[in-house]
């Protein structure tokens, strides 16, 4: 039930209905009036009431820092009605020179730093435009934007900013609205002039088609951060996410190499990726040494001081510096992933993902719109002036009668627009005209003034008349802010190397793990742990109540082990990553998403180079790579698809020239191993008919060691005339030898 506020009407509303309308407008609210900035200016809301708020109190570049508690308050009560933690949050982060490639603030006192630290209370720093802000607002008292009111109707604010600065690419953006987000890194204004250049000369003057994005990435090489770094993406992956307006840029630090006495060395950071912070990253890679998890690193210290400067000590003279930094890569913030998502307002304020070329094009269809209505302000201008200027020579030539007309007459404004035909603007300024302006040189000076007036106003009207004309002075105004801006300027020059995709270099896992010998222990259960060292009492290993020892593999830290299930699925686990220490250990499912109804089938150290052999007891299998069964996920990867009502049952290493495969039937089958098919996944070929079983084991030998099993009590017996059980895969198979074991397993 819903009350009206306008007529206290209360009526019946469902829930849900209510519930979908709020949440809508709210959603409308987020996404226009808060998160998502406009393609023309760059700018959300609170940023372009800041600096709009500062421009009206006169903190321009060339006037002195007033209080930021001042701007916040102005802005508070004249134009944004939030919390002034938000307002002070986002003026700070527009002078920071490590946030903002091109500061829109001019701070002074503690902005905070790259470390993280907070910025000072707003009652202790002080604030101040840039030049580059001014940009942004030029010509907004010349009719160059919309106006709308303000949120309680005292005064106005603009909707949008002239933005004779590409700010939404030179500064980038980030927001998070209701079901989208956006996140555009900064870019080289140079270089996004260059490309402004080029659609004025291609599309709006060339009369060509659409330029290619391409042709644009030969002027923006890509993002340009703050805080430097490189790039390290191949062309391609630019060319795609720039084509499409998603994608993301893999971003690393820049380090360099420093001698030292005997041969030794240290590496030092001098740039970090963008939006990492320094202290965050030094207590990471100090985490990661406590794990050894960094075994090439020997230390790290931080000797910043205005400069970034992270020294890092490897272990040893030996270590390769390449090496030792790519792991770090791998494992810190030393390597970042900036996203690309041009999800903007654009010029009809419409929500959507924009292009590269589409942005450009939007800010500069704004930049000409605001060219003709400064031009259509300015002939208004004029109009107004020479008509008083046209009134002053009429009066010139009858200064006698204007004179006496107003010595004399009762109503003299309505009888100077009577007797010389003079419009009410004309007359006033004539009444108001002072008496020292009735010289002979005043009157030269009007006619001066008109004429040079009149000629301006017949090329201004000229250049709204013509198209290529305004087209022109926009490409002139970009190729001059190029200059201002260009790569030969402390500003303007580009701080991001653009590198191709990074090298293969090949990161022993020994770089990033220390080795160590343990042994890896499973339950029937499920219950996994590592204990240290090797030739353990394992019969001595406690575990949980109702439950057993199953695996007990001897590996080291640096190992991966192979997890096979009954479902045909392998998982991939980092023996580092097992719990260590004297309890029962964790239970494997919390590593890997293994089904509630299946189990574990085999568990073994990963070997490069290595093939299996797998099956399922439908008596079908094949052949598999261990390269082939690695995953890279907790989802693991699906390898055998057994049939209807069948689960995978074998995975065992194919070493040896023959095959012994036996079932549920007790009938042993040999034939040679190269008649099983090697396969990525699948459900494999039949190794072993059954018309009344399944298959229980398989065992892969060298047939002139002849093969064994082991009986009751841990004997091992070997038979070596099997021409009785050799035969050709698919085959039946006959019973097997007298004493084999009655499980009808190998082992």
């Amino acid at each position: 039930m819903t009350k009206s506020q306008t007529t206290g009407e209360i009526r019946d509303t469902g829930l849900a209905e209510a519930l979908s309308e709020r949440y809508l407008s709210y959603a409308l609210s987020t996404i226009m009036s808060r998160s998502l900035p406009d393609v023309r200016d760059g700018l959300k809301p609170v940023h372009r009431r800041l600096l709009f708020a500062m421009r009206q109190l006169g903190l321009v570049s060339s006037q002195g820092h007033k209080k930021s508690a001042r701007v916040v308050g102005d802005v508070i009560g004249k134009y944004h009605p939030h919390g002034d933690s938000a307002i002070y949050d986002a003026l700070v982060r527009l002078a920071q020179d490590f946030a903002q490639r091109y500061p829109l603030i001019d701070g002074q006192g503690n902005f905070g730093n790259i470390d993280g630290d907070n910025a000072a209370a707003m009652r202790y720093t002080e604030a101040r435009l840039t030049p580059v802000a001014e940009l942004l607002l030029e010509g907004i008292d010349e009719d160059a934007v919309d106006f709308r009111q303000t949120y309680d109707g005292e005064t106005e604010e603009p909707v949008v900013l002239p933005a004779a600065f590409p700010n939404l690419l030179a500064n980038g953006s980030q927001g998070i609205a209701v079901g989208m987000a956006t996140s555009i890194p900064p870019h080289n204004v140079a270089e996004l002039c260059g490309a402004l250049s080029h659609i004025v000369k291609e599309e709006m003057l060339g009369g060509g088609g659409p330029v290619s994005t391409a042709s644009l990435l030969a002027h923006i090489k890509g993002p340009d951060f703050p805080t430097g770094g490189s790039i390290a993406e191949a062309p391609e992956a630019i060319l795609q996410a720039y084509e499409t307006g998603r994608g993301s840029f893999r971003v690393r630090a820049r380090w360099q190499v420093e001698k030292l006495n005997h041969g030794l060395f240290q590496i030092v950071v001098t740039e970090i990726p963008y939006q990492v912070q320094k202290s965050r990253l030094v207590e990471k890679i100090a985490e990661l040494m406590q794990a050894k998890k960094l075994a090439m690193l020997g230390d790290v210290r931080d000797e910043s001081t205005a400069d970034v400067r992270l020294v890092l000590e490897p272990k040893s003279r030996n270590v390769d510096p390449a090496v030792l930094m790519e792991s770090l890569f791998r494992q810190t913030e030393l390597e970042n992933r900036i996203s690309l998502n041009m999800n903007l307002l654009d010029r009809e304020g419409v929500p959507r993902v924009m292009t590269l070329r589409e942005v450009l094009r939007d800010y500069l269809a704004h930049r000409e719109e605001v060219l003709r209505r400064r031009t259509a302000h300015r002939l208004e201008h004029i109009a107004r002036r020479l008509e008083i200027l046209g009134g002053y020579l009429i009066a010139y030539l009858n200064l006698d009668e204007v004179i006496r007309i107003i010595r004399e007459e009762d109503e003299p404004k309505q009888e100077l627009m009577t007797r010389f035909d003079l419009s009410d603007l004309q007359a006033e300024s004539i009444l108001n005209m002072r008496l020292r302006a009735l010289r002979k040189l005043e009157e030269i000076e009007i006619r001066k003034e008109f004429d040079a007036l009149t000629e301006e106003q017949a090329d201004l009207t000229d250049l709204m008349a013509k198209e290529p004309r305004r087209w022109k002075i926009v490409g002139k105004q970009i190729a001059d802010l190029q200059k201002r801006f260009g790569q030969d300027t402390a500003l303007g020059k580009r701080r991001t190397d653009i590198e191709g995709p990074p090298s293969e270099t090949v990161v022993p896992l020994e770089a990033m793990v220390e080795r160590e010998p343990v042994t890896v222990l499973c339950s029937a259960k499920g219950w996994v742990r590592a204990l240290r060292g090797h030739n353990l009492d394992v019969a001595e290993t406690k575990y949980k109540e109702g439950d057993e020892a199953r695996f007990a593999i001897p590996c080291e830290t640096t190992d991966k082990l192979l997890v096979f299930t009954a479902d045909g699925r392998f998982f991939t686990i980092g023996v580092d990553k097992l719990p260590r220490g004297r309890g029962f250990g964790e239970p494997i499912r919390l590593m890997i998403d293994l089904a509630q109804d299946k189990d574990i089938v085999a568990l073994m150290v990963h070997k490069p180079g290595r093939r299996l052999l797998v099956a399922s007891d439908d008596g079908r299998g094949f052949l598999v790579k261990e390269e082939d069964v690695l995953a890279q996920t907790r989802t693991g990867r699906q390898v055998v698809n057994p049939g209807d009502g069948a689960s995978a049952t074998i995975c065992i290493p194919a070493e040896g020239d023959s095959v012994a495969v036996v079932g549920s039937n007790r009938k042993l089958l040999i034939f040679a191993l190269e008649e099983i098919p090697e396969m990525q996944r699948g459900r494999g070929v039949i190794l072993q008919k059954y018309a009344g079983g399944k298959l229980t084991d398989v065992k892969v030998f060298n047939l002139a060691d002849g093969i064994s099993w082991t009986l009751n009590g841990g004997r091992v017996r070997t038979e070596t005339d099997l021409l009785t059980w050799r035969m050709k895969r698919a085959g039946a198979g006959r019973l097997v030898p007298r004493g084999f074991p009655q499980n009808n397993r190998f082992n």
